[in-house]
Order: C-alpha cells, then sequence, then structure tokens
C-alpha cells in the first residue's frame, strides 16, 4: 500500500505521517527530508539551497523522479510531500489543509520566529512553488481532485486526523 500526505508547510503532514507511520508500522519516506539531505551533500543551508531550486528546475525535477522511484521500489509505505499526490500512484491520496495564520503560528512556534515574519515567508514560499509547479509540470497545486480525503488541521486535531485517516485506510484493506 501506498499512501500520499501532502499540503501547505504548517499544515500537519508529518505530525500525521509520523503518527500513522508509527501506529501501522509502514515505512515513511519526507520530501522534506529528502531536500534537506540534498542541501547537505551539497553543503548548503536550506534556505541557501531553496534558493537556487528556485532558479534551476532541474533540482525539484531530480527529488520529484526520486519519490517516483522509491514508490517503484518499495510497497506498504507513506510518502509526504507537496507534490506526491500528484505524482504517484497511490492507494490513498491525502491533503491536510489549514488557514495560513493558523500554519503560520505553527511554524513560527517549531521555528522560534515571530508570526508576521512566519506569515510573510510562507505566503512568498506557497507562491514560489506554485509559480515552479505550473512552469515545471502544469501542475495547479489550488485542485485538489487528485486527493481521496482533504482534512482541514484547524479544525481537527492530530488524533482525530490519525483517526480518520486509519479509518479510509481501513476501508482500502
Amino acid at each position: 500500500m501506498i499512501i500520499t500526505i501532502s499540503g501547505p508547510p504548517g499544515s500537519g503532514k508529518s505530525t500525521l505521517s509520523r503518527s500513522l507511520s508509527a501506529k501501522l508500522g509502514m515505512e515513511l519516506v519526507s520530501m522534506g527530508d529528502v531536500f534537506r539531505k540534498c542541501a547537505e551533500n551539497r553543503c548548503m543551508g536550506l534556505d541557501e539551497y531553496g534558493l537556487l531550486a528556485k532558479s534551476n528546475g532541474d533540482i525539484d525535477r531530480e527529488i520529484d523522479e526520486m519519490q517516483k522511484k522509491i514508490a517503484k521500489e518499495k510497497d506498504n509505505i507513506i510518502i509526504e510531500g507537496r507534490l506526491s499526490g500528484f505524482l504517484l500512484d497511490a492507494d490513498l491520496k491525502v491533503w491536510l489543509k489549514a488557514p495560513l495564520e493558523i500554519r503560520a503560528a505553527r511554524i513560527a512556534n517549531r521555528e522560534g520566529k515571530p508570526v508576521p515574519a512566519a506569515i510573510a515567508e510562507t505566503s512568498e514560499r506557497e507562491q514560489c512553488e506554485r509559480e515552479r509547479y505550473i512552469r515545471y509540470y502544469d501542475i495547479d497545486i489550488g485542485d485538489l481532485s487528485v486527493y481521496d480525503l482533504v482534512i482541514d488541521s484547524g479544525k481537527c486535531g492530530p488524533e482525530e486526523i490519525q483517526d480518520i485517516v486509519a479509518k479510509a485506510i481501513e476501508c482500502l484493506i
């Protein structure tokens, strides 16, 4: 079984992916972790690597090809990534959403920065990604029709979200 967990920054993707992985005994591959590892391999900081990715489409394409390869080679896996639901043939595709203010507050708390700074950075990041995905793949990240489940993590807590997704998985087995 392949499950994808996608959503914008601060939506709860990592929290859900980790809890599902532990509960179900499934391997978790975080494309954010892959991105960070690629930055590290180039001896670059995350912000610096992100700027490079903004101007060099090969970086996004390389990472996206990595997730396709991982999905072909492995089974019983959760893949967490912004485009995973669009790029992979999965048994269950989940999109988490939440209002920008809620997501920015989570990011600010996690990264120890003021909420207004997190709002500005997150808005800029999302706009940049939206433009890149359209330019590289003709994917409109706002089109949620590819997802089996869309859950508002601003209205549900992590445990409720995990229960919803676990129930959906039960229906597939």
